[in-house]
């Protein structure tokens, strides 16, 4: 490769592949075996220039020489290769001491005269080859180095050998020459680290790994050089050797049966390591393990004292008078050695409670209730203590009891106010009670002599102000009526702060509870006491209220007072404060003033007066304004709308008279007109709203289907009635068709006939009677139930009738010859007469 034309002056020739070479004359050579694949084999050739910072890059493909060869069977394949020497791997001692310059090794060629070397270094130092370090000589092949070899900076070291011509041309591969240098021991063995530090818990058993101590060697691997022992040097303090040392791996171990950091918290060790398997000619050296012994709670808490003494005034709250100290062994201010104090004995009334202060690690005793010297003048305590960690057994020790102390507490005497027995009285006071009423006695007594001479009683300022307690007895009576409901009760309860005063002036409290418990105070009264019934006489919903609370209020108790109203009115109950009021019979119309008295569950009866309007309307807003007039002693009051009501009735019952007396005139009487055929004939022509089919188990069914029919038709002021009997005849075809007249029936004997009609008229008047009027009611009132005007639209002349009468659905079938009149019907009416006829 020609490297001058790439780069003139190149201080650095390397290549990217190491199975390459590449001299400073451009010469490219193999370092080893390379086998080419049918693919290429590439690499770059780096050249630099340190001083002009320049770089080049020149890129070599190589590929396989394809040769053709031919050769025939019969021929033999003969190759002839040359000998060449390869030397063995020259050894040179680290750190020689000379003869310098020293011989390493001697090339040969047979064909060359001049040797040349390119040699390169392997190991930490392969950037930095030393020139210089090895020389050949031209003419013999004999290989120098010129100074000692330090082998941890070049292990080794290959040098490639040339042989050239006078001419400078090279006719034999390289040889390259392996110079290794053996390793000397010149270094010693170091620790990675200046102090090892390690813990271990107290009372491990042997055997527990500590740590491991690690040291290294510059030295060849895999070597006695290399090859590393420890063990320890020394222990402080020197007691029982407590640590094993494992000497290959430089592991520690525990030893000693039992480690006691009370008697030795911490152990230092100083441990040598040395190469050469540990034989005394290796290099050695020293590092320092300190162990430090972790704490465990296996000592158990003491008291210095087993008896203490203490006073304390009676009386006295929340005050310090004991202070209790303990001896642990373990580590201060651990869990181990914390200490829990705890009353065992002695505190049943919990009037003593003790702590731990973390500062001293002692046990404050202190007095929470207030001690009294007449009921005990000393109080024994017996207190425990133990630590916040639990305590661990130590091997081969037994267990220890749980230290106490007892602690006699002596309660002085001091001259105390008087003391109300109980603190705290309850007195229940029945609501409404008479002034002056005497509610009980709360009475309080000196606590050195146990009487109550001397000790006056007051009520403290600002007080409830219903009662009053008397100064010398003590006797609580009431200021005032008590009332539950008033504002300054909570919940009919009165809290009152009473002082007893002894004659030296000393004072103590007591508390009364006033609870006043319900009454029977208010009477039962109806709410509502003015209604309005109709003529469906639907009952009326009475309801009482009363103020008082059970069982002072319901159930209540209905009754009419009135003897003459009582035999007209009836009371029947609801549920405990509702009942039903309705008439008994068939009382008139008009306007009802009811005494009634309501007895609550207390026995307190209130007196109540109902006024009810009984009148002959719909709906109550009818009758509501007072456009009814009233009747006393029972008389009844007649309005507008029963006046207009019985005209109604009575126009009503001439018509249905009329329709009787045509009914009885018919020809053939025989058949009845079903109810079937009714629904199917009456037919309303004037709807102008939505109605209602409404089926009523009141209506009488007729016998006999679709053979008989009925209109009652109005035609300005000509009325025509018809109960036909079968073809649809009307009054003028009965007439002149021969057919029996009314006057016919009565001259021949139809009384029977003339029965039936009346039967059918009471029948059909029981019917229609009350439904007419419910009906025009509620044509007369629009989706909210209101009065108007506007839905009650009265019929408009349409003209006289048909000569033909009325046409029915349910004619005879089978009679089709006395159907000739439907010919003379208007043409509107021709398809009804059409379907009739098919049907």
């Amino acid at each position: 490769v020609d490297l001058k034309e790439c780069l003139q002056s190149a201080e650095f020739i390397s290549s990217s592949d190491g199975n390459f070479k590449i001299l400073e004359d451009g010469s490219v050579y193999t370092t080893s075996a390379v086998s080419l694949s049918a693919e290429k084999k590439t690499f770059t050739i780096l050249l630099k220039d340190t001083q002009e910072q320049v770089e080049k890059k020149i890129h070599v493909s190589l590929v396989e020489e394809e040769t053709k060869k031919t050769r025939h069977a019969r021929d033999a394949v003969l190759k002839r290769t040359k000998r060449r020497w390869g030397p063995i791997p020259s050894v040179m001692i680290e750190n020689s001491l000379g003869p310098f310059p020293l011989q390493i090794q001697q090339v040969q060629s047979d064909t060359a005269q001049n040797y040349t070397i390119y040699y390169s270094a392997s190991g930490p130092g392969i950037d930095q080859d030393p020139k210089g370090l090895f020389y050949i000589e031209r003419e013999t092949g004999n290989i120098f180095a010129t100074r000692a070899v330090d082998r941890e900076q070049y292990p080794s070291f290959q040098i490639i050998c040339f042989a050239t011509t006078p001419d400078g041309y090279s006719p034999e591969v390289p040889l390259v020459h392996t110079i290794r240098i053996e390793d000397d021991n010149d270094n010693a063995p170091y620790f990675t680290q200046d102090l090892f530090e390690f813990s271990v818990p107290e009372n491990s058993k042997p055997g527990v790994v500590v740590g491991k101590m690690t040291a290294e060697d510059r030295d060849e691997p895999y070597t006695l050089h290399t090859t590393l022992k420890y063990r320890i040097v020394s222990q402080n303090p020197p007691v029982t050797p407590a640590f094993s040392l494992h000497s290959d791996t430089g592991v520690m171990a525990v030893l000693l049966p039992q480690l006691d950091r009370e008697l030795v918290p911490s152990y230092t060790l100083l441990v040598e390591v040395r190469d050469m398997a540990g034989q005394p000619f290796g290099l050695c050296t020293t590092g320092t393990a300190v162990i430090r012994i972790e704490d465990m709670n296996d000592n158990a808490p003491c008291f210095k004292q087993m008896q203490y003494e203490t006073r304390v005034e009676e009386n006295r709250v929340n005050v310090e008078i004991l202070r209790v100290s303990v001896v642990d062994l373990d580590e201060p201010a651990s869990p181990g050695s914390a200490a829990v104090y705890e009353i065992i004995k002695g505190n049943d009334d919990r009037s003593f409670e003790i702590t731990t202060d973390k500062n001293t690690n002692e046990g404050i005793l202190c007095v929470v209730k207030g001690l009294d010297y007449e009921s005990a003048k000393q109080r024994i305590l017996v207190i425990a203590v133990n630590n916040e960690a639990p305590y661990v057994l130590a091997p081969h020790s037994q267990q220890l009891s749980q230290s106490t102390s007892s602690v006699t507490v002596h309660v002085l005497d001091v001259d105390e106010g008087p003391v109300f027995k109980p603190c705290l009285l309850r007195i229940d006071v029945k609501e409404c009670e008479d002034i002056g009423t005497a509610i009980g006695r709360y009475v309080a007594e000196d606590p050195e002599t146990g009487n109550s001479e001397g000790i006056r009683y007051r009520i403290a300022p600002s007080q409830c102000n219903w009662i009053n307690i008397d100064e010398k007895s003590g006797e609580v009576r009431t200021v005032k009526v008590l009332d539950r409901d008033v504002a300054d009760m909570r919940r009919g309860q009165c809290n009152i702060t009473v002082l007893a005063v002894d004659r030296n002036g000393k004072t103590g409290t007591g508390t009364i509870q006033v609870f006043i418990v319900p009454g029977n105070k208010n009477y039962p009264r109806i709410t509502k006491t003015e209604y309005i019934m109709c003529r469906d006489r639907k009952p009326i919903c009475l309801t009482a209220q009363d103020g008082d609370e059970s069982p002072y209020s319901t159930p209540f108790v209905y009754r009419i007072t009135d003897r003459s109203l009582a035999s007209m009115w009836k009371i029947t109950r609801h549920n405990d404060n509702s009942v039903y009021l309705s008439p008994k019979g068939d009382i008139p119309f008009g306007t009802y003033d009811i005494p009634i008295s309501v007895i609550d569950n207390g026995g307190k009866v209130g007196e109540n007066r109902i006024k009810v309007n009984l009148c002959d309307c719909v709906t109550p807003t009818e009758c509501d304004g007072g456009r009814s007039r009233e009747l006393s002693g029972g008389n009844v009051t007649l309005g507008v709308w029963a006046i207009l009501a019985m005209i109604l009735g009575s126009l009503l019952l001439l018509l249905i008279l009329i329709t009787i007396c045509g009914c009885c005139g018919s020809g053939v009487m025989h058949r009845h007109v079903t109810d079937d055929c009714a629904n199917h004939n009456l037919i309303i022509s004037n709807t102008e709203a939505p109605g209602e089919e409404v089926m009523d188990h009141n209506i009488i069914p007729l016998q006999n289907t679709c053979d008989q029919g009925g209109y009652g038709i109005k035609t300005g002021d000509q009325q025509t009635f018809e109960m036909t009997k079968g073809r649809g005849h009307t009054l003028e075809s009965v007439k002149g068709g021969g057919h029996q007249t009314l006057g016919s029936v009565k001259e021949g004997g139809g009384q029977t006939m003339m029965d039936t009609c009346r039967y059918s008229y009471s029948e059909w008047h029981n019917f229609t009677h009350p439904r007419l009027g419910e009906k025009v009611h509620l044509c007369r009132q629009d989706e909210e139930q209101k009065h108007s005007e506007d839905y009650l639209l009265s019929y408009n002349y349409e003209g006289k009738g048909s000569l033909a009468g009325s046409v029915g659905c349910c004619s005879d079938q089978h009679e089709e010859e006395a159907l000739d009149f439907l010919d003379q019907l208007e043409p509107k009416f021709r398809t009804l007469a059409e379907t009739c006829v098919k049907r």
